[in-house]
């Protein structure tokens, strides 16, 4: 078996472990010093906003046009008076996109290209977008989100339970923020594309949740019924026992967008590809950071507030007290109750605690020996 394999078998098992819930303050620090660093660039910075939800006009120029993108840029923003986008297709014209101006003065501008360009008007192609039509989009991809979040919470409220659909909806307002602020901060321009790859980072980032529910849902039966365990000691084992399937999954994924984000977009200069796969990229890595360091942390603060998870917390913490007063573990005291999922392998101290060999072990040792007289 990998290395890999073996960390991930150890830590299903409960032999290794990193106490998450335990640091979560430190967690929420770092996910609100983050989201106020987007919230400003979103509010000091805004979001370019692309052609299809501004309006304007994109001009395609004939085949083989020879003029350079920089300098159809140049004639292109003096024609209009806009800044101007301009990227060169396959077949050598070019695609010429200005964002923000009146669709009247389109033959206008397609003119001046003409003549600035060298070619003849008739040859170029006009394809005009109107403000109003950029406005639909806008509100159907809110719409389309809101009915997403809707959903979301309704499911996972059926399912699991409403804390873990209330702590799943804010890691996904988390990952939206993160990304939105992303956006703005580089200055990328929002297109449709973009929306699509918003949404589909949601459907990521819920999918590693609640794989974390799951487990958690799983090994939480009956917790009451013991002493061992808090909730979120079980919490944390269950984060640790996804966590090498969430980060391969989340590599696995990251690899094929960052090739179409750093290759296509950057060293190939496929502007377009920029639109969907930034938010992809940003998306999936804050999804996979905030299934782990926020939704299930957040699910553990808000059951311990449960009248029978405080006192089951008590129980668990005085009995932890009196053993260490002892001088021996916990868990070496006899009791009928049943434990929670309970690893047996000699190093599960690693996740929740020391553990001893049973109490029936024990038993009749000290006592002497022979036929009471």
């Amino acid at each position: 078996m990998s290395k890999l394999g073996n960390l991930g078998a150890r830590l299903h098992r409960g032999e290794i472990g990193y106490d998450f819930v335990k640091n979560r303050k430190i967690w929420y620090g770092i996910s609100i010093l983050i989201t106020i660093t987007a919230i400003v660039g979103l509010a000091v910075r805004g979001l370019n906003m692309g052609i299809d939800f501004q309006g304007g006009a994109v001009f395609t120029t004939p085949k083989n046009t020879s003029v350079s993108v920089s300098r159809a840029e140049e004639y292109a923003t003096e024609a209009s008076g806009h800044e101007a986008i301009v990227q060169k297709l396959g077949n050598g014209s070019l695609r010429i996109q200005i964002a923000g101006i009146d669709t009247d003065k389109s033959n206008q501008i397609k003119d001046e290209l003409a003549k600035d360009l060298k070619v003849d008007a008739e040859q170029i192609n006009a394809d005009l977008i109107g403000p109003s039509w950029g406005d639909q989009i806008a509100n159907k991809a809110w719409q389309g989100l809101g009915i997403f979040l809707v959903l979301v919470v309704i499911y996972l409220a059926i399912a699991f339970e409403w804390r873990m659909a209330v702590a799943a909806f804010v890691a996904l307002i988390h990952d939206i923020t993160i990304t939105v602020g992303i956006y703005a901060l580089v200055g990328f321009e929002v297109t449709p594309g973009t929306v699509i790859g918003l949404l589909t980072i949601l459907g990521y980032s819920l999918y590693d949740t609640v794989v974390v529910f799951d487990s958690l849902k799983e090994q939480t039966k009956d917790i009451t019924k013991q002493t061992r365990w808090t909730y979120s000691d079980v919490a944390n084992r269950s984060i640790n026992s996804t966590l090498v399937r969430s980060i391969n999954t989340t590599v696995v994924a990251l690899l094929p967008v960052a090739g179409l984000l750093f290759i296509g977009g950057g060293v190939l200069g496929a502007g377009m590809l920029n639109d969907i796969s930034l938010s992809l990229f940003v998306g999936l890595a804050a999804g996979a950071y905030s299934s782990i360091f926020i939704a299930t942390p957040l699910v553990a603060d808000l059951k311990e507030i449960e009248p029978q998870m405080k006192a089951l917390k008590k129980r668990v913490l005085a009995k932890r007290a009196q053993a260490a007063t002892a001088g021996v573990s916990p868990d070496a005291q006899v009791t009928d109750e049943e434990p929670v999922d309970e690893p047996e392998d000699d190093e599960a101290h690693a996740v929740v605690g020391p553990r001893t060999q049973p109490a029936s072990r024990n038993r009749g040792r000290g006592r002497p020996s022979g036929k009471r007289r």
